[in-house]
């Protein structure tokens, strides 16, 4: 018998076997010619069995990518695109670096705490205070998906003190705009079942329910 574990590993799983060895047949040619020609039918079921390929920019480009990954980077051919090295892919992306300054305020976020950053260095005047008003305004919302059914423009304007550093001076006069009685701020909740989910399992119940009166 055959089995899978005693074959040699599929590089690209999504190509199938099939593939594989036609690329290791190919390999194999000694006549480049024939190697190049024999390449370009393997590349096309290659398109055919991955249509959604196409709907990438440079589709082609992927496909012969995909034959120098198949081959191991073993195979010799004239590709029409720069030829890719094994450390091209191996090479692992730089590390994301996290922010690990505390949150002063979590309910706040560190979104808010940075823009807040940002509105620090800008220069006094009519774009300052109107990014304060739209900062604070934002703020009141979170404060309310939170906290209370109310909060006060005051304690706003302090939290934004607060969070600064006392760098940020409130304009003078700043009132921030009503919230309409009709307007509710809630949590976020998790996502419901989709219509099929529940439809699945509501056929599902009635599997098991019609399956145990049968036993009975």
């Amino acid at each position: 018998m055959d089995y899978n574990t005693q074959r040699s590993k599929l590089l690209m799983p999504e190509y199938g076997r099939h593939v594989q060895k036609m690329i290791d047949y190919v390999k194999n040619i000694p006549d480049r010619e024939k190697r190049n020609e024999q390449i370009r039918a393997v590349l096309s079921v290659m398109g055919i069995l991955n249509p959604q390929l196409r709907d990438i920019n440079d589709f082609k480009h992927k496909l012969w990518d995909h034959v120098q990954i198949i081959s191991d980077f073993e195979i010799d051919i004239d590709s029409p695109y720069p030829v890719p090295t094994k450390e091209t892919f191996e090479t692992r992306p730089s590390a994301i670096p996290l922010q690990t300054t505390p949150l002063k305020e979590a309910h706040y976020g560190r979104n808010i705490q940075n823009m807040i950053e940002m509105i620090c260095n800008k220069e006094d005047g009519e774009v300052k205070n109107n990014m304060i008003r739209i900062i604070a305004t934002y703020m009141r919302q979170q404060y309310l998906i939170w906290n209370k059914d109310t909060v006060s423009d005051e304690v706003i304007f302090n939290d934004i003190k607060r969070l600064s550093g006392n760098r940020i001076t409130i304009p003078e006069g700043l009132h921030l705009n009503a919230i309409p009685g009709d307007v509710s701020f809630q949590q976020p909740r998790m996502m419901q079942p989709n219509q099929n989910q529940q439809s699945n399992r509501a056929n599902y119940r009635n599997f098991r329910n019609q399956k145990n009166k049968k036993r009975k």
